[in-house]
């Protein structure tokens, strides 16, 4: 049997990416859909976000910048959306079809910065970060390791683990779709745009005035 995990991460409170990747979520018949963390972050449409997520189930942990939105926001805890980012976890474990998943923001065991880089610039693998990262995870007990805040794009085997990051739905313009038991990955492009492999803050733009629409509830 096959089982198909829908993948999203750092969503940076801008719902239309969003919302096509767990409609195509929807129409992939997935069984589970993830999130790696960073529903808050950049923009201004968190409570469409959060009502998404909701709506479609998705298992979410915190990511670095939900905590950021909780500190900031410490004389609201009665809000909805304080509230709801308050009772995310930092990690989730899964077995599926006898795979161990481990999901953490950042890099296990539930790091919110630093993160797992695999690629360069223009989103090539770097051998040497395959060799560190295979060598860091040795202690890490999972068989499929998810993680997203780099807003990096990649699925490889870094030693007994398969790492998995389906970048930012907001940035990277990708989600994924992960098949398990067979460990096999499909990555989607969102907005209409290719996906970018590897995002990097001199790529920043204003997102409000080039795509209004990730604006509306």
């Amino acid at each position: 049997m096959t089982t198909r995990i829908g993948l999203i991460s750092d969503v940076h409170a801008s719902p239309a990416p969003l919302r096509q990747a767990l409609q195509l979520f929807r129409e992939n018949q997935v069984s589970e859909i993830i999130c790696a963390g960073d529903i808050a972050g950049y923009f201004d449409a968190l409570t469409p976000c959060i009502k998404l997520l909701s709506e479609y189930q998705c298992k979410t942990i915190i990511g670095n910048h939900d905590q950021s939105f909780l500190s900031a926001n410490a004389d609201q805890t009665e809000s909805p959306e304080y509230q709801f980012l308050h009772a995310l976890p930092e990690t989730i474990r899964l077995c599926i079809e006898g795979i161990e998943l481990l999901v953490v923001h950042a890099e296990p065991p539930a790091a919110q910065h630093g993160g797992i880089k695999l690629l360069d610039k223009q989103g090539d693998l770097i051998p040497q970060q395959i060799s560190e990262w295979s060598e860091k995870l040795k202690p890490v007990d999972c068989d499929v390791l998810v993680v997203g805040h780099t807003h990096q794009v990649f699925a490889e085997q870094l030693g007994n683990i398969f790492a998995v990051n389906p970048g930012s739905s907001q940035f990277n313009h990708s989600c994924m779709i992960l098949s398990l038991p067979d460990l096999r990955v499909e990555t989607f492009a969102l907005d209409d745009r290719p996906v970018i492999k590897a995002w990097n803050f001199s790529m920043l733009f204003n997102a409000e005035e080039s795509y209004p629409d990730r604006f509306k509830p």
